[in-house]
Parts: structure tokens; C-alpha cells; sequence
């Protein structure tokens, strides 16, 4: 037998019993004792909780708690009992602590059908246990006939569940040690003196107390007699009634007056924790609506501005006729789906002028309406086309309370009670105005943050570049995840920049923190990467004008960069690092992946240090990974085991670049949680390219004399050219764009041959190369002008043309679009 029940058989058991021992003490009963774990299944049940739940303990340990305490019914309400506070449906339930909806002590009353006994009255308090353990939950239950069995039937104010050191149950013993920490609103000195009294027993006991309040009694009671009973609902019928308490009666009003005021405190006190969880707009909503019903109102309406449903910010100042409310949630407890065809979720309408609604909205203050008349009912009615909306509202009590913050009308919340309800009351306009303001800070700080997070968002977006899947001679895919809600903003960047000679460079950075600061380091940074690559900087030394341009904006910020330049015509890369993580290189021809050997060098913007280049070798089908360390580095863990991972993920098949980029940031993200290093807190940038290269027979080149009749040679060789590549529709503009930039080039140069090349990839890439370093301009030109006009033909001709200085002298080039096969 279990110590929680080895003294004391309860009064009341599962084979129907009402025995009580010679043990049996007034004062107390003994209690069943259930554990919960944190997957919802029973880890304790003591003979106690055999006996007045009929269950077993074998059949019992393992299986689902709501299983097995169907203790969330009400009381009828005509119930006949001499016990005060049954549980009467407006109070949490069992079952809202057992699936972890109540982070607070609750207790309640109802009646469960045991095997092989009648209906048994139960009591029941749920506490959250919120130790390192494993429990999560301790159910205590008892039946509420041994009260009177045991000769309790007195009048008593309090009844309480207490504890022994030594109750044998898993966890009871910190649990005693511990009260004020595992159970809330209990100080030190009352968990002694509640262990102290049972120190002598082995097993949990219920205690009453006539005088004194324990923190951890949920607030129900055991009543006076019939007769006590029958003069609180006289002088309760007065109150409600607004009618004076006759004097006789004048104690049992003072008292319910109190108990109402303290019944409200606790309400208001009980929603306060219950909302505001989360920021998440959407989320506080539902928490807001499902606060007070059923305890405090039937049905409860919410609707809120347009622009904090969007997030967005609005002026200040007083709604009107026009301003569009949206109907945010409808949380009821009538038969399910009777509100959602006539007023559903997400609708957006004005209200009148003439409505209560408007005049809560406009004065921001509380409008009650005692019972909705049918004449109101058919006015409110006629603001819904073609529903009749009067059989859900006409006859109900109805309080609108508005949602403000900050002296701003955010919203309101309809209200309403079922006719055989008492009506709303000045008691209870005041408490709603009170969960009203409550819930408009929590509603205007989640559309606050809701707001800022969207500004992040465009921002991040704003500064982050929209790379096409495909360049010359490589395919892309790209992936940016932010480190946390509360920091999308970020110092983390990538980019692909298209340079002469069909070649490509690629980018990652990151500027080290978060935050705005760090993203406009980021973005001043990233306009001059892709600024000094388009003037076809070797990457050493675009690292060093970066360096030193760091140095100019400040030393506030270091920022690591690795920098890679594909030549897919010379199947090479040229990279340089500055301080960041090296790239993986995932070889083709066998599958096998490296970490690049790259001299390190140090961050961008501690200044006065060397970069070094190095020039690598990769074959058609190739891919490079490039990242920033938030992806392959976590707080406690080694940075090899990173790497580590990244090389074996970037090499595992991938259907699509997309699939490969998903791999790895999936691969990383199990290494990490099985290393219980939990998730991500840095943002991570991702950039894969597949190096395809382009074939030798896609290319064409020629050297030309500097002799004005070579103009000629290269019109003839480039139509014969295209001729054999099957672009014969591109000849005739072709021809006469390298005509003029042929002409320039033989005019300018000095001593080295003009170098003319076509290349066909995804475009056709014309080049033109002199040793001449002036770049040509774009000029306006009049009727009359006899230069500048070859430019002008080049610009409108062509799908995109540029010029660039290269070391002998520079490059000017043009694409044309490849005509559809």
C-alpha cells in the first residue's frame, strides 16, 4: 500500500463505501495523488487515486491523463449540496492544465461516474510543477462526501492540500523543500508552516481552516448550513437586483460584496498572466478572446483597426464613419459553427454613427447595454447584408469595451451574456474596462513589434541582391536566414557580380553584431565590393581598397569577406580571403569535397595588412560553397565539427542547386541539436555556385592589325562565325557593332593589336581589347557631329554593354540576346 493511504481509507472509495477509520481525524481526509509527466502521461498513482478513480495503478502508469481524470464537468446547477464554490463552468477545467493551457494552481469540483460506483463529488487542485524533473503536473483529488463523513460539516472558510516531507511520491521531497519556487504565490514562512503541521504524517492530507487563507487554496470553499446558504441568496437576489440589503441580512452582503470585488481581482489578476505570452499579433489576439469565456462573458467579438491588424503604423486621432474595423476573432460557447457564417473572421466593415460601437470607439470608454431591445437588435442587424444577425444577439446583455494604448482607440471587444445569465453591471463594466486596458498594451506592443519586424524585413530584403539562377558559365542558388525574430536585421551579405570576359565574382561578408548599425555597415560595404569589382579589381587588391575604405568609415565595425572570381572560359578561380571561413570546393569527377587552403588574412577594417590571392583550377560541374560562420559555427562546439559537417553535406547528390543549398543548412541543423547545442543564434549567409564552364568551340577569337581595313576582316569573320554557330538572325546587328567598336579601337591603340571575341553562352558576348587605357563615354550627339554616334548605335543595338580597364588597357564589350530554337 502506498504511504499517501497506508493510515487512512477514504470516506469515500471505488467500491462504494462510506467507512471511516478509527484514524480518521476532522479536520482531514486523505488524498489521491496523481503525477504527470511532461508528455501528459501518468508517472504516480497512489492507491488513493486507485481507489476513488477505480483505475488500477498498473493499468494506470503510462497512460494519457485526461484518460483518466474526467474531473472537468460541471455540477448540475441544481445540484443539492451543502458544499460552496462547485466548480460552475466559469472556472479552468482540469483539462486545461493538463495539456499545460494553465501555468498557475487551479482547482475545481465535478462529478465522474467510477466503475462499479455511483457518481462520486469530487474536489480536485492542479499544480504546475516547474523543477528540472521530468513532472509536470501533481493532480491532487478527494472525495467531497468524506467531508461530511468525517464530521466536517462545521463552517469552514478554506479548505487546502499540505504536504509531508517524506510523502512517498516521485519528486516529494524537493517538492516540500521548494514550495515557494515549484508552486507560485507562496511565500516562505506559510510553506513551513503548512509543512510543519504535517511533518508527523507519510501522505498527503486535505486541510481545512476555519480562519486562516492558504496561498496555494484556490478559491474554493465548504459553506455555512442550509440556512447560511439561503441567506447569502437572499441578500445576493438584492444586490443583483440593485435593491438595499435588509438589515438582518447586511453581514451576508458585506461579505458577498467582498467576495465579488475579490473574485473580480483575482479575474483580472488571472487574465494578466494568461495574455501577452507572446508578440505575435495573432496569437495575443486568441489569448485576449479566449481570457473571458466562458468565465466572465459568453461570446466576446474582437475587432481592431485596419492598420494594426497590417502592422503598420497610423495616426493619431479620433475613428470616424470611414475607418474600416476587421473582425480579428469570435470566441463563443454556443453550439459550434453558429457565428461563423454570419459574422466571420477577417471581415472588415465601418460602423454608423448612431451604433454603440461608434460611441465606444469615439470616446474610448465602456458602453453597457443591460439587454439588447429588438429594436436595437434589428439596427445592429441591418449592418449585416443579407445575415440576420438578430436571433445570436437580441435579449443578451452587452458590454463593449474599447482597446486602447497610449491614448489611442486600438480596437474593441463586443461582449455579450446568454439571457439566462445575470446582466452586465457597473461592477462588471468597470472590470472589463480594466482587462480592456491590459489588453490594449499587450495588443500595442505586439503590433508594435509586428511593425518594427516588417521595417526589418523590408529592410533586410532591400539590402539583400536578387541573383538570377544563371550566369555565364555557372548556375546559382542563394539562402539567407536571419539568427533570431528579434534580429532579422543583420550584418551577413552575398553577391554575384558580372564581369568582363563572361567571367563572374562572388561574395560573402559579414559585418560583426546585429543589428541597424551592422546592416548599414554591411550595405555601405557591399555597394563598394560590387563598385570595385565592376572595375575588374584583382581580388587582393579590391580587399585592400576595402581595407582601407573601412578604415575611413570608422573602426567601430571588422567585417570578414572572401571574395572568388570564376574565369569559366579558363576554368579557374582566383579568390582571396580576408579573416572568414574558407570555401568548400565539391570536385565533379568523383564526388569528393575540400575545404580550400586560402591564406586567411586578416578581417576588413583592422587595417595595415597584406592580402594574398591564389589562383585555383576547377573542371565543368564543379561547385563552390561559400558561407558565413553563423551557418557552421556554434557557441561551446568546436568550429572543426562544423567544417566538418559543411564538406560532407555540400558533397551529398542533390536533385537541384536549391535541394543542395536545403541540404546543408538541414545537415548543420541536426549536428548541432544532437550535440545539444540548441538552434541557431547568428544569421547565416549561403551562396552555391555549379561552375559549368563553357566549351572551347564556344569560343572565337582573332587578333586584328591596327589598320583601318581590318574593320572589314572582323565584320566578315564574326557573320562567318555565327553563320557556323547557328546565329545567323544576330549576324547583321552584330556586324556593325563590332564595325564601330573595331573602328575605335584601331583609331585609339598605340602599339599591341586590337583583340576582338565571341563568346556564346546563355548570351552572345562580343569583346573588343586595345592597349589604349581611356574609357569611351557615352556622348549625346547633334545632326552635325561626326563622332560619338558609334556608342550611341552599340547602346541601342545591344542587350547590355560596358567597358572596363584591364592592365594593358581596356575592354569594351556588348551582349546580344540568343534567339529562341
Amino acid at each position: 500500500m502506498d504511504r499517501d493511504t497506508e493510515r487512512y481509507v477514504p470516506a469515500g472509495s471505488a467500491a462504494g463505501h462510506r467507512t471511516v477509520t478509527e484514524a480518521t481525524e476532522p479536520g482531514r481526509v486523505p488524498l489521491a495523488v496523481v503525477v504527470i509527466d511532461r508528455e501528459g502521461l501518468v508517472s504516480h498513482w497512489s492507491t488513493g487515486a486507485r481507489r476513488l478513480f477505480g483505475v488500477p495503478k498498473d493499468e494506470a502508469i503510462g497512460r494519457a491523463a485526461p484518460d483518466l481524470l474526467p474531473v472537468s464537468g460541471a455540477l448540475p446547477e441544481d445540484q443539492d449540496t451543502t458544499l460552496h464554490g462547485a466548480y460552475d463552468g466559469l472556472g479552468p477545467g482540469l483539462e486545461a492544465s493538463l495539456d499545460g493551457g494553465l501555468s498557475y494552481p487551479a482547482a475545481g469540483r465535478a462529478r465522474l461516474t467510477a466503475p462499479g460506483s455511483d457518481r462520486v463529488d469530487v474536489l480536485w487542485w492542479a499544480y504546475p510543477l516547474v523543477g528540472p524533473g521530468p513532472e509536470r503536473l501533481l493532480v491532487l483529488a478527494a472525495d467531497a462526501d468524506g467531508l461530511r463523513a468525517g464530521g466536517t460539516d462545521g463552517a469552514f472558510e478554506r479548505i487546502a492540500p499540505g504536504f509531508a516531507l517524506h510523502t512517498d511520491f516521485p519528486g516529494s521531497e524537493d517538492l516540500a523543500r521548494r514550495l515557494p519556487e515549484i508552486l507560485p504565490s507562496m511565500s516562505v514562512g506559510e510553506s513551513a508552516r503548512i509543512v510543519a503541521q504535517v511533518l508527523e504524517l507519510g501522505y498527503p492530507v486535505l486541510e481545512f481552516s476555519k480562519n486562516e487563507r492558504v496561498p496555494v487554496t484556490p478559491d474554493w470553499g465548504v459553506a455555512r448550513r442550509a440556512e447560511r446558504k439561503a441567506r447569502r441568496e437572499r441578500a445576493a437576489r438584492a444586490l443583483a437586483a440593485g435593491e438595499p440589503v435588509p438589515e438582518e441580512l447586511r453581514d451576508e452582503g458585506e461579505d458577498l460584496e467582498y467576495a465579488a470585488v475579490r473574485e473580480r481581482l483575482e479575474f483580472l489578476n488571472e487574465v494578466s498572466g494568461r495574455i501577452g505570452t507572446s508578440l505575435d499579433l495573432s496569437r495575443t489576439i486568441l489569448e485576449v478572446s479566449r481570457a473571458v469565456v466562458p468565465r466572465f462573458t459568453d461570446v466576446a467579438g474582437t475587432y481592431l483597426r485596419e492598420q494594426v491588424v497590417a502592422g503598420e503604423g497610423f495616426p493619431e486621432g479620433v475613428p470616424d464613419t470611414t475607418t474600416m474595423w476587421h473582425r480579428v476573432a469570435v470566441e463563443h460557447t454556443d453550439e459550434p459553427g453558429r457565428w461563423d457564417d454570419v459574422v466571420p473572421v477577417g471581415e472588415a466593415m465601418p460602423f454608423p454613427a448612431h451604433t454603440p460601437f461608434f460611441q465606444c470607439m469615439t470616446t474610448g470608454e465602456p458602453v453597457l447595454v443591460p439587454r439588447i431591445s429588438e429594436e436595437m437588435g434589428h439596427a445592429i442587424a441591418a449592418q449585416f447584408e443579407k445575415r440576420d444577425i438578430r436571433p445570436l444577439i437580441t435579449g443578451r446583455s452587452m458590454l463593449i469595451v474599447p482597446l486602447k494604448a497610449r491614448h489611442v482607440v486600438l480596437g474593441f471587444m463586443i461582449l455579450l451574456r446568454h439571457p439566462e445569465r445575470p446582466v452586465f453591471n457597473d461592477m462588471d463594466r468597470v472590470t472589463g474596462a480594466e482587462l480592456a486596458a491590459r489588453a490594449g498594451l499587450v495588443l500595442d506592443n505586439a503590433r508594435m513589434y509586428t511593425y518594427q519586424e516588417n521595417v526589418a524585413e523590408t529592410l533586410q530584403d532591400s539590402m539583400l541582391p536578387h541573383i538570377p539562377p544563371r550566369m555565364t558559365g555557372c548556375d546559382i542558388a542563394t539562402r539567407y536566414l536571419p539568427g533570431t525574430l528579434l534580429g532579422r536585421v543583420g550584418g551577413d551579405w552575398f553577391d554575384a557580380v558580372k564581369l568582363p570576359g563572361g567571367r563572374t565574382a562572388f561574395v560573402v561578408g559579414d559585418v560583426m553584431g546585429h543589428g541597424l548599425n551592422s546592416a548599414a555597415m554591411m550595405g555601405q560595404l557591399r555597394t563598394a565590393v560590387q563598385t570595385m569589382a565592376g572595375l575588374d579589381l584583382p581580388p587582393a587588391q579590391l580587399l585592400r581598397n576595402l581595407d582601407d575604405l573601412a578604415q575611413r568609415l570608422g573602426d567601430t565595425y571588422l567585417a570578414t569577406c572572401l571574395y572568388a572570381v570564376y574565369d569559366p572560359i579558363a576554368s579557374e578561380l582566383h579568390l582571396a580571403n580576408a579573416g572568414h571561413i574558407p570555401p568548400v570546393l565539391v570536385r565533379a569527377d568523383d564526388g569528393r569535397s575540400e575545404l580550400l587552403d586560402l591564406p586567411t588574412g586578416a578581417p576588413i577594417g583592422v587595417g595595415g595588412v597584406p592580402f594574398e590571392a591564389v589562383r585555383v583550377r576547377v573542371g565543368p560541374g564543379d561547385r563552390l560553397v561559400m558561407c558565413t560562420d553563423g551557418l557552421v559555427e556554434m557557441r561551446g562546439e568546436d568550429i572543426g565539427v562544423g567544417l566538418a559537417t559543411l564538406c560532407a553535406s555540400a558533397a551529398h547528390p542533390a536533385a537541384s542547386m536549391d535541394d543542395a543549398c536545403d541540404t546543408i543548412i538541414r545537415s548543420l541543423a541536426v549536428t548541432f541539436s544532437k550535440a545539444g547545442r540548441g538552434g541557431r543564434k547568428d544569421d547565416v549567409a549561403l551562396l552555391m555556385a555549379r561552375l559549368n564552364g563553357i566549351e572551347p568551340d564556344d569560343v572565337a577569337e582573332w587578333r586584328l592589325a591596327l589598320d583601318p581595313a581590318e574593320v572589314g576582316r572582323a565584320r566578315a569573320a564574326v557573320r562567318e562565325q555565327l553563320h557556323d554557330w547557328g546565329l545567323a538572325k544576330l549576324a547583321a546587328p552584330a556586324e556593325l557593332m563590332v564595325s564601330e567598336l573595331v573602328t575605335n579601337a584601331v583609331r585609339h591603340a598605340h602599339a599591341r593589336p586590337v583583340e576582338l571575341r565571341l563568346v556564346r553562352g546563355d548570351t552572345l558576348l562580343c569583346e573588343v581589347d586595345d592597349d589604349d587605357h581611356e574609357l569611351p563615354t557615352l556622348l549625346g550627339t547633334g545632326p552635325l557631329d561626326e563622332v560619338g554616334r558609334g556608342l550611341r548605335v552599340v547602346s541601342t543595338l545591344s542587350r547590355e554593354w560596358g567597358t572596363s580597364r584591364t592592365k594593358a588597357g581596356k575592354t569594351v564589350w556588348f551582349e546580344l540576346t540568343l534567339p529562341r530554337r
